[in-house]
Parts: structure tokens; C-alpha cells; sequence
């Protein structure tokens, strides 16, 4: 493995840096459109219900066959890759973010709203920060879910770590399919980290305010 490492990682860390882009930017985008629309429709249970069950039927879809059906629209790469990536993230996101915010104690969203608390700062101070477990529970698990799917992305020229692991398979090679697996799951190790890191300083930080 280290020889093969020595001849190619220059080329294995534009695969990370593809990969790490592809997975990152769908994460980013489905997290502010999760937000947008818990905010839109946060208080109306129906039509909150009904993009949920929508994004579920979406999550349906093969991976590969989704793809596929998008390459007329969006064509070869990795807009195509960020496409449905996003998609698949939305559900998973849209699930966490709901059962975090209906999982807070009714009780303190009554004690805010006996304090003369909007619908707006109810939100953002009570029912926002109790969430935040759950919800960033959901990030790590789209994460996760979006590394792996994000190597299929390759077969329609992507890029990122799948091109190492569909090198290995058609020339019937281990250690490429090795080191795809190896560097997968590091990247993955290191944005779960940063995921935590985050989720611990703003767990922390929502408590230094309450206690103040």
C-alpha cells in the first residue's frame, strides 16, 4: 500500500479534496433549506408532514438510478453529484430537525410564552437550543449516509475517493480499492469530529447564557 501511495497521492488527495467538497456543499445547502423550511412551516403541521413524507420518497430512490435520471437535466460532474446528494441529506436532516423541535417540554415553551416571548423568540430561544442535540445527531448521521453515497457519484465523472474504489474493481486491484476505503472513512472521521466540536461548543455556550 505505501507504494502505491508513494506513485499516486498526489492524484488520492485531489480525490479527498473532490469528495470532501461534493459531501460538505450538499450538507451545507440541505442544512439552510431544512432551516428555511422548518421556519416556513414550522406551524403548519400538514404541509410539514407532507414535504417530509415527499423528501421520504425521494430517500426511495436508488442512489444510481436517481443519478441517472438527472443527467439529461444537469449532465456529467459533480453539479449532478451535489444534486441529489442534497436530496438524500434533506431527509434525514428534515427528520432530526422536527423530532428535536416537537420533542421540547411543552411546559417551557408555556413559560416562554407567559413571558411575553413571539412565536419568533420561542423558537429561537427555547425550542431551537433544547433541539440541538437531535438535530446535530441528524448531521452526523447524513454525514455519514452522504460519504459513502458520495462515491457512487464517480460513475458519472464526479470525481472524489469512489474513483479509487472503481479503479480497484475494474482491474481487479485491492490496495486501490484499500486506500478508497481507508481515506473514506478518515475524511468522514474528521468532518464527524468538527461536527462534534461544533455541537459541543454551541451545547456549551447555550448553557453559559442560561446560567447567566
Amino acid at each position: 500500500m505505501s507504494e502505491y501511495w508513494n506513485e499516486n497521492w498526489p492524484i488520492m488527495l485531489d480525490d479527498v479534496q473532490q469528495h470532501a467538497t461534493m459531501v460538505l456543499s450538499s450538507l451545507a445547502i440541505a442544512l439552510v433549506i431544512a432551516v428555511v423550511i422548518i421556519l416556513l412551516f414550522l406551524r403548519r403541521e400538514k404541509w410539514l408532514n407532507s414535504l417530509i413524507y415527499f423528501f421520504s420518497l425521494l430517500y426511495s430512490i436508488p442512489s444510481f438510478a436517481f443519478f441517472a435520471l438527472l443527467l439529461p437535466i444537469s449532465g456529467l460532474g459533480m453539479k449532478t453529484a451535489i444534486i441529489v446528494l442534497t436530496i438524500y441529506s434533506e431527509y434525514v436532516l428534515l427528520r432530526s430537525f422536527i423530532t428535536g423541535i416537537r420533542g421540547v417540554d411543552p411546559q417551557l415553551i408555556e413559560v416562554g410564552v407567559g413571558m411575553g416571548m413571539t412565536s419568533r423568540q420561542v423558537f429561537r430561544q427555547i425550542q431551537l437550543p433544547q433541539a440541538l442535540p437531535a438535530i446535530f445527531s441528524g448531521i452526523q448521521v447524513a454525514l455519514a449516509s452522504t460519504m459513502a453515497m458520495a462515491t457512487i457519484a464517480a460513475t458519472i465523472n464526479a470525481g472524489g475517493l469512489g474513483q479509487l474504489l472503481f479503479e480497484g474493481l475494474q482491474g481487479q486491484q485491492v490496495v486501490p480499492i484499500l486506500w478508497g476505503t481507508v481515506l473514506t472513512m478518515a475524511l468522514t472521521l474528521i468532518c464527524a469530529g468538527i461536527v462534534q466540536l461544533i455541537s459541543w461548543m454551541l451545547l456549551h455556550r447555550w448553557k453559559g447564557v442560561l446560567n447567566n
